[in-house]
């Protein structure tokens, strides 16, 4: 499902050229659930963002459920990532002048190919599957780390995506909900066959997955 040839991307700085990614092969099939492990610094991150369509690859190739997504145009590429892709970042990243429910419903919203009533509709669904239901109408400021992680979980899934990309997505909070929020996305992997890539310098999170892939200084080594 998810294809990565020969990816690679280099920054250009006051000393140089530097590579962050040096030519990584990936392979993820339909419903797995794999896990990206390395050092901070190790070019994790970097990946993710070129895999999401956030970052354009120096070289290379990536395929989404058969797309060659860096051979799209922008507003296709848009297009492709709100509706294919799902994304839990380090950080809540929840607007705050929005009710959860906005925060929710906004992905399908934007890409106006369905009406407020079932953006809302939906939004107010998912909610209420990651335990939320009694929040709809709050804000991310009234409610806890935690919570907030779940709307962002709800809001990665609202356009069913074939692909859900986890960066760090339980590094700021403490064990339980930690736990909880791991529970939530293998839940979600298991029970609706979204495929999974989790982003994490943890390993016991990353022992959880059914896949393991560990890169250092930009390259997979195992």
């Amino acid at each position: 499902m998810l294809a990565c040839r020969a990816l690679r991307k280099t920054y250009r700085t006051e000393r140089g050229e530097v590579t962050a990614v040096g030519g990584v092969d990936l392979d993820v099939a339909a419903g797995r659930f794999a896990a990206v492990i390395g050092r901070s610094g190790s070019g994790k991150s970097s990946l993710m963002a070129m895999i999401g369509g956030l970052s354009r690859p120096s070289d290379g190739v990536v395929t989404i459920d058969g797309t060659d997504i860096w051979g799209l145009s922008d507003d296709r590429l848009a297009a492709f990532r709100n509706t294919r892709i799902g994304f839990v970042f380090q950080f809540a990243s929840l607007l705050p002048t929005l009710r959860l429910v906005d925060n929710v419903a906004l992905p399908v919203l934007l890409g106006d190919h369905r009406g407020a009533g079932e953006a809302y509709g939906k939004a107010s669904a998912l909610l209420g599957r990651v335990g939320l239901g009694a929040y709809l109408d709050a804000y991310p400021s009234e409610v806890s780390a935690g919570e907030q992680r779940r709307a962002v979980i709800a809001r990665a899934l609202i356009n069913d995506p074939v692909l859900l990309l986890a960066d760090e997505p339980t590094s700021d909070l403490d064990e339980q909900t930690e736990i909880e929020i791991m529970d939530e996305l293998m839940a979600v992997n298991r029970e609706l066959g979204t495929t999974l890539l989790l982003v994490t310098h943890n390993l016991s999170l990353a022992e959880q997955a059914e896949q393991i892939v560990h890169i250092a200084d930009g390259a997979v080594v195992w």
